[in-house]
């Protein structure tokens, strides 16, 4: 009886499959009159649609002119409204086109989910009157972020620590480099609050307090080498980064050599952002496949959801010597039953110089066995060819590296698996 249970589930996908897009079909017909009107309408162009209207309640203007001008539009299935219903991120694939560059691809984020975006609105509402609904921007007027006025020079720890993980630790070194990295306002440059416009101001404590992707992408920029998507601008609640490249899900079974090579950056992004000249840590808590991409030309892996990131100042933490800073923080391997699941304390995070956070998030939600996503498991590195998987040594580090069994064991086994990953992409070439 078992021997028929492949064919039926089989022949379940196959139905639900049909189901689905007769319902595609079905909506459609209904949505027919709409349909057109999308085609028609750039919706990019409507200050109500891309809720500039509710600023400095807002992520940025910086892009706004080229949003009205029409510079930019979505590509064909993202002008259908009704299929937002799938699309539970907003994020969204567009055309951006200049004179003399031509037309290229980014990609565009409201920051949040419809019901997140909402609860914004709410939060600034009690936050200024006690209630969940209000005018909005009179409301930012009477919350901290506008109290922050331009008598304060400077953006400080007290004010802002805890508000996302990219300040739960924050010093004055990390603040400092986020206003004077701020793009969204015309005088970037100076790390004095002062120098900001009201409306920019209150604009990057928003973004700071509710979402802070934009501001790492600005304060840890591709440009200076940094494994991030570039940001680009802002109009309203609407984002603009560079498009990067397919997922690193499509990727999962590509071929062996390339899979060695995508491992061997993985672990590199891990060591940059864990030890790099700046001694800042910038710590990943969200790793998962659709969390990078990979680049069509140049192969790259680029992390391109960096809104989970808890940045610890090293020289802080060597300055102010909390209890047993200097000595090793191993991450506990907890197996789970859901997919990309990670265990930390961010305060553990913010208090120790050397960490192992990063390699144990790569190791166990993207490389090891343990790896889990899409109902697929066994990692990025699963499969290996029959020599290496006979001499055992890759399944031994990547083991050690994801659920250690020695003290310290991961820190040893991540740097053994990054030349291990090397002196295999040097031999597959």
């Amino acid at each position: 009886m078992l021997r028929f249970l492949p064919l039926k589930l089989g022949r379940l996908y196959r139905c639900l499959k049909l189901l689905f897009v007769v319902g595609l079909f079905v909506i459609l017909l209904m949505n027919t009159h709409n349909l057109f009107a999308s085609f028609q309408k750039n919706e990019l162009t409507d200050r109500r649609f891309i809720n500039l209207n509710k600023c400095p309640a807002c992520f940025g203007t910086s892009w706004c002119r080229k949003f009205m001008n029409g510079q930019i539009s979505f590509e064909t299935w993202g002008r259908l409204r009704f299929l937002d219903v799938f699309n539970v991120k907003n994020v969204f694939f567009a055309q951006y086109g200049e004179p003399r560059e031509g037309t290229r691809r980014i990609v565009l984020k409201r920051l949040g989910s419809n019901q997140e975006l909402t609860d914004i609105d709410q939060k600034i509402c009690k936050r200024a009157t006690g209630r969940p609904r209000c005018d909005l921007i009179q409301a930012m007027y009477k919350t901290e972020f506008a109290r922050l006025n331009g008598d304060v020079r400077l953006l400080t720890p007290d004010v802002v620590e805890g508000w996302s993980d990219l300040v739960h630790c924050p010093s004055q070194r990390l603040l400092d480099r986020i206003v004077r990295r701020y793009a969204e306002t015309k005088d970037s440059g100076s790390f004095l609050l002062k120098n900001l416009k009201d409306t920019e101001r209150m604009q990057l404590l928003m973004t700071l307090a509710f979402n802070p992707e934009p501001l790492v992408l600005q304060s840890f920029p591709s440009d200076e080498g940094w494994p991030f998507a570039k940001y680009l601008g802002a109009c309203g609640r609407m984002v603009a980064v560079n498009y990067v490249g397919e997922e690193l899900w499509s990727f999962f079974n590509a071929p062996w050599e390339k899979r060695v090579d995508l491992a061997k950056q993985l672990m590199d992004i891990a060591e940059q952002l864990t030890n790099n000249d700046f001694d800042f840590a910038l710590y990943l808590l969200d790793v998962s496949f659709d969390n990078f991409a990979v680049g069509p030309r140049d192969g790259k892996v680029i992390v391109v959801d960096a809104e989970n990131v808890v940045v610890a100042d090293k020289r802080l933490i060597k300055q102010n010597k909390p209890e047993n800073y200097d000595v090793w923080y191993e991450s506990k391997f907890e197996e789970c039953d859901k997919e990309a699941c990670l265990s930390f304390s961010k305060d553990m995070l913010c208090s120790r110089v050397t960490v192992d956070h990063n390699y144990y998030a790569i190791c166990q939600n993207l490389l090891s066995r343990y790896a889990t996503w899409r109902g697929s498991s066994g990692g990025l590195l699963h499969d290996p060819p029959p020599h290496i998987a006979k001499d055992g040594q890759l399944e031994a580090l990547l083991d050690e590296c994801a659920n250690p069994k020695k003290r310290y064991g991961r820190f040893q086994a991540a740097k053994e698996l990054r030349e291990y990953l090397t002196q295999l992409s040097g031999t597959t070439r």
